[in-house]
């Protein structure tokens, strides 16, 4: 069946309905019918088209959530309005290709097998997202079930499955929806021995599934939290990214910082933590500037989490830089230092320089970083700390490695002015929430132009700033009201359980189909 007008507009609706359930419009009950109308359209349909159609859904959902690229390399990397533009539509291209090869097999199964849409849909849903995750350095921005981060009762379950848990309850919703309303009626005129059981049975499977989540969700929410309090502050700059790699503004905005710290220290704060890149010049290596902000430490008589560039030099001499977090000591001594291990394609350094040399860097800065190593925990006399440097919090994975080397607090600092005024900031945001759940962590975020906040263990957000502005946020922090979480301890086990669910249900449908002639 070929493609017609009803069914492009049906996959451009999915997009927009996906769309409107992520940050800033927050609709996120949406998301739970968002992929009905994709899935209608497919009926029928071949490879091919079914490709489009799914391609076509991603396309305008990743337009939709990640357009602010563009605003990134036009206005920070100067690359020319067309070209931004042409990369911004070829990524949304290769992202959209991860629902169209959704639509592709999806399609496959359901004309050609009895499996009901609740296992078919979530299942390649979910392995689509972890590849996404993974591939190409990885890219897990807009992952469906972000769009249920203020949604607390059900994101619970994410100390168990992660984020994909989530994901996948609001795919199979879909899923028997589609089923119950427009499938079963439709499979029963084409194939009159068709069982409807199955699909019965899906639907009171989806109602029991969703209480019991909410039922776990609320039993988590009504627990009690009795670990141990610290203070902390979070200083927002909000310095502006045409001067903050401009040395000759160093003084300036180091006394912005100063300022609004004092303002923190009133509090009595255990600790005080700066954005990723304070300042434009490298600690431990520019002598006068470290040494004027150490003495300034002294005086806050709390201990200071600050994102600096770091330098070091390689056994051939070379001086290296780093992305990094620093951790002072109440009394100005330096007792961690975590180099930033998962660098952003394009920001933090250049891969494929020679068949790309038009592009610069998308943030401002002096160089090229190199990753580090490995994850470092930050031993203070209040806390264990596990610093993520900017988009590290998106990398479930990553963050789960801090935890099981024994932090107890999660602090992520971040530049995210580069996005400027667009939905990205309140995106970034969001995906911390989960992380706090999943680890069942509490969550210190600063960043210099916003959003910065405090997310406790149940993912409940305590405080947060507005963007782009300067802001002082301080909030009592409780640490270690609950041990380590089956997510922390397992990892993406859920996922991967989804992903083998899909290589047996393709592998029975290919089978299937060698059978019959």
């Amino acid at each position: 069946m070929q493609i017609n007008k009803k069914d492009i507009i049906l996959s451009i609706f999915s997009g927009i309905l996906l769309i409107a359930g992520f940050p800033p419009f927050d609709l996120y009950p949406l998301a739970w019918v968002a992929l009905v109308p994709l899935l209608i359209s497919l009926w029928e349909k071949e490879a091919r088209a079914s490709f489009m159609l799914g391609g076509l859904t991603g396309f305008i959902f990743f337009l939709g959530t990640i357009y602010w690229v563009f605003n990134s390399m036009f206005n920070f990397g100067h690359v020319p309005a067309t070209l931004s533009a042409l990369i911004l539509i070829i990524l949304c291209v290769y992202l959209g290709a991860y629902i169209g090869l959704f639509a592709v097999i999806f399609n496959s199964l359901s004309n050609r097998s009895r499996f009901p849409s609740i296992v078919t849909v979530p299942v390649l849903w979910i392995t689509l997202e972890v590849i996404r995750t993974y591939a190409f350095t990885g890219f897990p921005w807009s992952l469906l079930g972000y769009t249920q981060y203020k949604f607390l009762p059900i994101i619970q379950i994410s100390d168990i499955t992660g984020i994909y848990g989530v994901s996948f309850l609001v795919a199979a919703t879909n899923g028997v929806i589609f089923d119950a309303a427009f499938h079963r009626p439709r499979r029963v005129n084409k194939m009159p021995l068709f069982p409807e059981r199955p699909i019965t049975a899906s639907i009171i499977a989806c109602i029991i599934i969703i209480l019991l989540t909410l039922g776990y969700g609320f039993l988590r929410l009504n627990t009690g939290m009795k670990g141990r309090t610290i203070r902390a502050s979070v200083i927002q700059g909000n310095i502006d990214q045409g001067i903050k790699w401009d040395k000759q503004h160093s003084e300036n905005i180091l006394n912005t910082y100063k300022k609004l710290s004092i303002r923190a220290s009133a509090g009595a704060p255990d600790i005080i933590v700066w954005p990723e890149s304070s300042f434009p010049f490298i600690y431990g290596y520019d002598e006068k500037p470290t040494a004027e902000l150490q003495e300034f430490q002294k005086n806050l008589h709390a201990s200071l989490l600050f994102g600096s560039v770091t330098a070091k030099n390689d056994k051939a001499g070379n001086t290296l830089l780093s992305n990094s977090a620093v951790l002072l000591s109440r009394e100005g001594k330096l007792l961690s230092t975590y180099d930033k291990i998962h660098l952003v394609p394009y920001g933090e350094y250049i891969p494929l320089k020679k068949l790309f040399p038009f592009i610069n860097k998308l943030t401002a800065g002096i160089g090229d970083f190199v990753p580090g190593k490995e994850p470092v925990v930050m031993k203070a006399s209040f806390a264990n700390i596990g610093n993520l440097i900017c988009y590290e919090i998106i990398f479930p994975g990553l963050v789960r490695k801090f935890v099981n080397q024994g932090a107890d607090l999660l602090v992520t600092i971040t530049n995210d002015a580069w996005f400027g005024r667009t939905s990205a900031p309140y995106q970034h945001f969001s995906m911390a929430v989960f992380r706090a759940v999943e680890n069942r962590v509490p969550v210190v975020r600063a960043a210099n132009t916003g959003i910065s906040g405090f997310i406790d263990s149940k993912g409940r957000i305590k405080r947060k700033s507005d963007i782009f502005v300067e802001d002082v946020l301080s909030e009592n922090v409780t640490i270690g009201a609950f041990g380590k979480s089956f997510y922390a301890k397992y990892g993406d086990l859920f996922a991967y359980l989804c992903i083998i669910s899909s290589v047996l249900l393709i592998g029975n449908n290919f089978f299937h189909e060698k059978r019959v002639p």
